[in-house]
């Protein structure tokens, strides 16, 4: 994804999904019990409860999702790890991956089931149409909002998780994405500026609502869409 007037953020990188047959066990209920994941897929049940809780996604989007964390997982662990992420070359090439990666691991977290995997990968879901007065007030906000994907954006810069983006954060990023193609002075003056114009209470920083308001003209919505999560 391409944020406008802010440092380029790489959104996550399409994934090359591959079908895969598996056994279907017998005996089981509709909420899946007794089937390996993928199986409990298929279950009505199951997979309402994951694509509700994850944005909507489809049976088929989870589908597909399953199959990649199984290829992903090459020693058939059960979860992923930072170094099965990083063997994606997308990621690996990527100047901001290991932020991406930092994302599929919350609070420490060393391992990464399935509902984990699909959390994440929701915020990059296509937006629908339809008008957001049409949903329920009291189910949670859909996690591919615009809010929800600017809120994965800003975490992105935000690494110390104080809520705001502090100049050095803002360099950091900077640094990440150029390497050594200008000077640090003329990183220093990107960065300053960059903080200056979006900084609106004057506190040196960028706050999450600072930052909503100067991407409030960018297409957060379609930047930050993977087409094959419809």
């Amino acid at each position: 994804m391409v944020l406008e007037g802010w440092p380029e953020v790489q959104g996550i990188p399409g994934w090359n999904f591959h079908q895969r047959h598996h056994r279907v066990h017998k005996d089981v209920d509709q909420a899946g019990r007794g089937l390996c994941p993928v199986d409990r897929l298929r279950c009505p049940n199951y997979t309402w409860d994951l694509g509700s809780r994850y944005s909507q996604l489809s049976q088929a989007s989870l589908l597909r999702l399953y199959h990649r964390f199984r290829a992903l997982d090459r020693n058939k662990k059960g979860y992923l790890s930072r170094v099965d992420l990083q063997q994606i070359g997308a990621l690996a090439v990527n100047p901001l991956g290991e932020r991406i990666i930092d994302s599929f691991f919350p609070d420490g977290n060393l391992r990464l089931d399935f509902p984990g995997f699909v959390r994440v990968l929701a915020h990059f879901r296509p937006v629908d149409d339809e008008d957001p007065g049409m949903r329920d007030p009291k189910e949670p906000e859909p996690l591919n909002s615009r809010m929800n994907k600017l809120r994965f954006a800003f975490q992105l810069y935000d690494l110390d998780r104080d809520g705001k983006i502090s100049r050095h954060e803002m360099l950091q990023v900077l640094r990440l994405m150029v390497g050594v193609q200008v000077t640090e002075e003329q990183l220093e003056s990107i960065a300053d500026r960059t903080v200056q114009e979006a900084d609106e209470d004057g506190d040196g920083a960028v706050s999450f609502l600072e930052f909503t308001k100067s991407l409030e003209k960018m297409d957060v919505e379609q930047k930050m869409s993977i087409r094959i999560l419809k």
